[in-house]
């Protein structure tokens, strides 16, 4: 059985054997229906592998294990890192505590890192949902036009009020590409009473087009190659966050 992730194999309570490796190609043939063996077939690496991290960020699920690394355990990870070079912000004594959020589902795992490590290191903070998710709407992203990306992000997430009234909020997501989705999701979290927003992301800038997992039409549309680290534009752009961190590249 040959299957795209790992979960799929324990559903079919198959045992994991290994993972295809790049480049390689699985013969299965009438010798194989017979004795249960196959063959394979490799190119040669010239350059070594360089793996896709969006399996990690976005598109894997939690539960499955990719590059020989569950994937729930990197996410955490990136949220640790991430807290470490960008923590949740001070409170005066007395203030409500900032409310760390996930963008739902694929920035659940590295906020919780994220929210664990801010808590070891001195900054008291909570872990709650400030969003609902609508699961019946797809990606933003990926659709043709901005008119119809700002409409699907409107009706994709709904705020929760409760959780982030009078509340200094720091909103988690696993990636920024254009930066559209963000700044509509920093409008929502204040016009349901955010005190504040500060945006976290839990991978690395965006900076080149990728056409096999991540169709984006052009560098010059991409969030890090417009700012360059430089975010005054952003906030001044239909109001947005009080701050921003994400990974270094070192």
């Amino acid at each position: 059985m040959l299957v795209r992730e790992t979960l799929t194999s324990r559903s079919c309570k198959a045992e994991y054997v290994r993972d295809v490796e790049p480049g390689e190609m699985i013969i299965i043939d009438k010798k194989t229906v017979q004795t249960g063996t196959f063959s394979s077939l490799k190119l040669p690496q010239k350059f070594g592998t360089s793996q896709c991290i969006f399996e990690y960020v976005y598109f894997a699920r939690p539960d499955s294990r990719v590059f020989g690394e569950f994937v729930t355990k990197v996410r955490r990870e990136l949220g640790r890192q991430l807290a470490r070079e960008w923590p949740a912000p001070k409170v005066e004594e007395g203030e409500l505590l900032p409310v760390i959020i996930p963008i739902p589902e694929s920035a659940t795992h590295a906020t919780l890192g994220y929210h664990e490590e801010s808590v070891k290191m001195g900054r008291p903070c909570i872990f709650d949902f400030g969003f609902f998710r609508n699961p019946y709407v797809g990606r933003s992203f990926i659709s043709p036009s901005q008119e119809l990306r700002d409409l699907k992000v409107l009706c994709k997430f709904n705020p929760m009020e409760h959780t982030l009234k009078d509340r200094i909020v720091v909103v988690v997501d696993d990636s920024i590409v254009r930066g559209t989705t963000a700044r509509q999701l920093v409008k929502l979290l204040y016009a349901a009473g955010a005190k504040q927003v500060h945006v976290r992301i839990s991978s690395p800038p965006v900076t080149d087009p990728c056409f096999y997992g991540m169709d984006f039409p052009s560098k010059e549309e991409l969030f890090a190659n417009k700012y360059q680290g430089e975010h005054g534009e952003m906030r001044e752009r239909g109001r947005g966050g009080q701050g921003r961190g994400r990974w270094s590249l070192s």
